[in-house]
């Protein structure tokens, strides 16, 4: 019988084990959970992961802490411990790759064996490649360390139970609020703002960013946690919706917080799944995937990323303005001015400054006076105090009452070019009526550039924030630094307007036109003013400034990007349009401000010059009339005269004059007298060489001026140009003349090499390479096809717009210019201009600009015969024969 037992006995034993064996453990039950509800989440199955997410962690700690091995080691009865949630994983927001954070909270001393635990615990999470951050520590040890590090403590906050002794996690949570928190919230606070401040300062306003981040950026996630913390350590609010509880936020505002939230938690988890990884930044990369995932559609003119990012910005917009506006109420701080500004007494009866923020007396008072949800604003940007949180909540509740006898009211008009025409200061006016949507409900067609992307590198801001920082940048003109040249022209040039108010009602609405798909922007958005102005009573000679300014704010940078600017015919062009020096004035200074307002690729000391060149010369024309042929030659002769004062003998005068001869109209024209004489030093250094040049810095280090000089032969300009290429040199500008003794002079203007301290080796291998070339020793074409082969792009085209190829035999009289509208990559330039080459054609000067994300190389250019081409046929065959040259073309040329 005992025998028997034994027997029986081994074999339950030995089917036990067998069971073990085929047993999962909980780390592989685990991750077959998480890619299950993964795949569920990216199918659509499921909407929401990051609470089911949470759910298996703490289901696999619990099964963990029951069959835990190490226990009797511990001695668990006098080792109590429990297993804490902390972070994003205690608030129950774990992403698809977010870090998994845990506690591990002893009563008083952290045993030897707890090494031991968190190896069982902690490891077989690392082996399937969960990201786990941990720390084991005693209650009064956690507490202290929360009173002693901010990052703790709002861990700590976030704190939750999973399993063990919950007395445990009781009494830490008690020891913070009564050892950490008590007599110290207004400091920790305060430290949590500025702390805020300065991660917004690192990582940047996500409203503004192209590529903005999810988690840390102004209006990301970490602005809605900071919201949670300082609720807790206020109120001790247990849940987010605690927030609508206690007051801190309406229930609308909650409602629209939560539907903003749940947006950016979706993008997240998909970034994360996209990405591979833990990864809050938005890269270029990821942005045209996400919008196919979440399945969105072209919508009116705005492809799927656009429409994409559209939504999110507006999502972290209200998130940012929420995160503000509690902040504004719930955190007080205190500061120096506090005490100066507290007299500060607003003259609207109805209106009140308490707490230095400007508010309504009553919200009764609303209704039966609508012009106070403009004379707050008016008051604002006079008191320079700023609106209060309730008085946001207000304007948002009663902006039904902005109809259409108040936006055409002469009083709202007034009162609304009062805070068009206030100074630029630290309050932000119109960005408080953009916020609050009084700017698009007093300006309905404005509601279309909300939140409006662009997609692309060159854009920084939604349309409405960029038209908004325009303004400003404009009423900034008149305070800025004169030590800088442009800085005292803008200033200047400012002041001497007669009418500012109609600038700025045209930087306000320049591009308007953008809220509509079809035609462009320019002339759609002069034809939607002409409409609002008509209706809110401007006079005809207003409107007609205001909308030829709408209409033509391109005109300018266009031309100084694109147009030969040595070409006395390119001012006459513009000036014969603008025709006025006042408007001039005003569509320069809406230029330089668009340009500034766009953003860095729009904008640089290059861009500045070109422009400030362009201005100066058209104020001339228009000031003194256009250059008659007579003046032209006198021009010419003072130069001559000027050259010739350098000759020290008769026979170097005769020699200057034999010269003059063989050099071109355009050349004597257009080249001042020094840099003729530097050219005639040139060329009597070339002797029988194929080449010399002569490479100067510009004043301010930035560009460097390659002059060339050269016996003329088919095809030296792109080979010069490819020389470059193959050393990295960046082209800007160029120009070429043409003597009639075959010699040839180009003059690039170009960008440093990026290691300045070994530039003059980068020259000398530059001057070799192309002394090769010339020679036939060196194919140009094999070794730019080698450096373009190790070219990699940093990341993917950011926009869908057509390589464009067109050829103007209308805006010069001498000359046929092909612009072309392409991708950039090493070698574009030679590519183009050996296609010209082979084309028949010279090219006597280029412009290199940027149109958004595409390079704009302009060509002005004549055949070999010295023609312009106008026949169809060969326009055609240029452009497919630029075509070919064009990777991505696709053969959409012509």
């Amino acid at each position: 019988m005992i025998a028997t037992d034994i027997f029986e006995d081994n074999a339950k034993l030995s089917q036990s084990k067998n069971i073990t064996l085929r047993h999962e453990s909980p780390s592989e039950k685990l991750k077959k959970r998480k890619n299950k509800l993964i795949s569920d989440f990216i199918s659509g199955k499921k909407h929401s992961i990051m609470k089911f997410h949470s759910r298996i962690l703490d289901d696999y700690f619990i099964e963990k802490f029951k069959s835990c091995i190490v226990d009797p080691a511990i001695d668990i009865a006098e080792n109590t411990y429990t297993i804490i949630a902390l972070g994003g994983y205690g608030r129950k927001e774990q992403c698809i790759h977010s870090d998994v954070d845990l506690l591990f909270l002893f009563e008083e001393n952290v045993p030897d064996e707890a090494g031991d635990l968190i190896q069982e615990i902690i490891y077989p999470l690392w082996d399937i490649g969960l990201d786990v951050g941990h720390s084991t520590r005693s209650i009064k040890e956690c507490a202290g360390l929360s009173g002693e590090d901010l990052v703790i403590l709002t861990s700590v906050l976030d704190a939750r139970f999973i399993c063990g002794a919950s007395i445990l996690y009781l009494e830490l949570m008690k020891q913070l609020r009564e050892k950490v928190i008590k007599g110290q919230s207004d400091e920790i606070i305060n430290q949590l703002v500025k702390s805020n401040l300065q991660r917004h300062d690192r990582f940047g306003d996500s409203a503004y960013l192209l590529e903005p981040n999810l988690k840390e950026g102004q209006g990301g996630l970490r602005d809605y946690h900071t919201m949670l913390w300082i609720g807790r350590i206020k109120y001790n609010i247990r849940q987010p919706r605690d927030l609508e509880y206690y007051g801190c936020l309406s229930h609308d505002e909650f409602r629209l917080l939560k539907k903003a939230l749940s947006f950016i938690w979706n993008v997240r988890n998909r970034l994360h799944y996209i990405a591979g990884r833990k990864c809050d930044q938005l890269y270029f990369e990821y942005q045209t995937e996400l919008a196919d995932v979440l399945n969105l559609r072209k919508q009116n003119g705005l492809h799927p990323v656009e429409k994409f990012l559209e939504k999110l910005h507006s999502r972290m917009e209200f998130v940012k303005q929420q995160y503000l506006m509690f902040i504004g109420e719930q955190a007080h701080k205190k500061n120096s001015n506090q005490s100066k500004k507290l007299n500060i007494q607003t003259k609207i009866n109805s209106l009140k400054v308490k707490r230095d923020m400007l508010n309504f007396v009553s919200s009764e008072a609303i209704p039966d006076s609508p012009d106070l949800l403009i004379k707050i604003f008016e008051e604002s940007a006079r008191l320079q105090v700023p609106l209060s949180s309730e008085a946001k909540r207000l304007l948002k509740e009663f902006i039904y009452l902005i109809d259409d006898d108040f936006r055409n009211s002469l009083f709202a008009l007034k009162s609304f070019e009062r805070i068009l025409f206030a100074p630029p200061t630290t309050i932000d006016v119109l960005n408080d009526m953009l916020s609050t949507g009084f700017l698009s409900q007093f300006i309905p067609e404005f509601k279309n550039i909300v939140n409006r992307i662009q997609f692309d590198e060159y854009h920084l801001y939604p349309v409405a924030r960029h038209s908004l920082l325009t303004v400003k940048t404009i009423k900034k003109f008149g305070t800025l630094d004169k030590n800088k040249t442009g800085n005292k022209l803008y200033g200047n040039l400012y002041k001497e307007l007669s009418n500012k108010r109609l600038l700025l009602w045209a930087a306000l609405l320049h591009d308007i036109g953008k809220g509509e798909p079809t035609g462009g922007h320019s002339q759609r958005g002069a034809k939607i003013v002409k409409d609002l102005l008509k209706k809110r009573g401007f006079k005809t000679s207003d409107i007609e400034t205001i909308t030829f300014l709408i209409n033509e704010h391109l005109l300018l940078i266009k031309t100084a990007s694109r147009r030969d600017l040595n070409d006395e015919e390119t001012a006459i062009t513009c000036a014969r349009k603008i025709k006025d020096v006042e408007r001039l004035i005003m569509l320069y200074l809406l230029t330089v401000s668009d340009s500034i307002s766009t953003g860095p690729k729009a904008w640089n000391d290059w861009t500045s010059a070109l422009l400030r060149n362009l201005f100066l010369s058209v104020l001339s024309i228009l000031k003194k009339g256009e250059l008659a042929t007579g003046e032209a030659v006198e021009t010419v002769n003072k130069k001559k005269e000027e050259v010739l004062l350098s000759a020290s003998s008769l026979p170097a005068k005769q020699e200057l004059e034999l010269l003059f001869k063989v050099m071109s109209p355009r050349y004597l024209l257009y080249a001042s007298a020094h840099d003729i004489l530097e050219h005639i030093g040139l060329y009597k250094k070339l002797g029988n060489r194929d080449f010399v040049w002569k490479i100067t810095r510009t004043v301010d280090s930035n560009t460097r001026v390659v002059t060339i000089c050269a016996i003329d032969r088919p095809g030296l300009f792109s080979k010069i140009a490819g020389v470059f290429t193959l050393n990295s040199i960046d082209i800007l500008d160029t120009q070429a003349y043409t003597w009639r003794n075959n010699i040839a002079l180009d003059i690039f203007k170009v960008k440093p090499p990026l290691d300045q301290i070994f530039e003059t080796e980068r020259w000398d291998r530059a001057e070799e390479n192309l002394k090769s070339i010339l020679a036939g020793e060196l194919n140009l074409t094999k070794a730019l096809k080698e450096k373009m082969s190790a070219y990699r792009p940093l990341g993917p085209r950011t926009s869908q717009r057509p390589i464009r190829i067109v050829v103007d035999n209308e805006s010069s009289g001498f000359f046929t210019i092909i612009e072309v509208f392409a991708y950039d990559f090493p070698g574009l330039l030679f590519s183009i201009t050996d296609a010209l080459f082979r084309c028949g054609l010279d090219v006597w000067a280029s412009k290199i600009s940027t149109k958004v994300d595409q390079v704009v190389d302009v060509f002005y250019v004549r055949d070999f015969d010295g023609q312009k081409i106008d026949a169809p046929d060969r326009v055609l065959a240029i452009k497919r024969t630029i075509s070919e040259v064009l990777p991505g073309t696709g053969n959409q040329q012509p």
